[in-house]
């Protein structure tokens, strides 16, 4: 994957069945049927859903006969920091700043937590 092209948002049913495929790597739509765990989901439905991931470029698939074996494109970390780019820019005007800060003040990043990901920001900066 391009770094710099923006990846379809997914739906949450979308995210659900990528979230799968992610931990499988390789399934059928019968596998991705089973780790939802609801035996009453039809089979088309599950189909229909991994059909829009194919279009939208977040899976491929490979055929044996009229099987279709389905595996990821896009990575989830990929997809992440996508999400997680684009939230930085829709609700922090673009700065990481902002959002670490917004996350200290509203106490879902400790002090410990902030340590951390300080020591994390230097190594990346020296390995630059």
């Amino acid at each position: 994957m391009k770094r710099n092209k923006t990846l379809a948002t997914l739906t949450k049913a979308e995210e659900e069945i990528m979230q799968i495929i992610w931990e499988m790597d390789r399934c059928l739509v019968r596998d991705i049927i089973d780790k939802l765990g609801d035996p009453d989901i039809p089979h088309s439905t599950v189909s229909s859903v991994v059909r829009i991931l194919e279009k939208k470029g977040f899976v491929d698939h490979k055929a044996y006969g009229k099987t279709y074996e389905y595996f990821p494109v896009v990575s989830k970390e990929a997809y992440a920091q996508n999400g997680v780019k684009s939230l930085v820019e829709k609700y922090f005007g673009g700065s990481p700043k902002k959002l670490v800060s917004f996350l200290v003040q509203s106490e879902d990043m400790n002090l410990k937590e902030l340590g951390e990901l300080m020591k994390t920001l230097d190594k990346a900066n020296k390995a630059k």
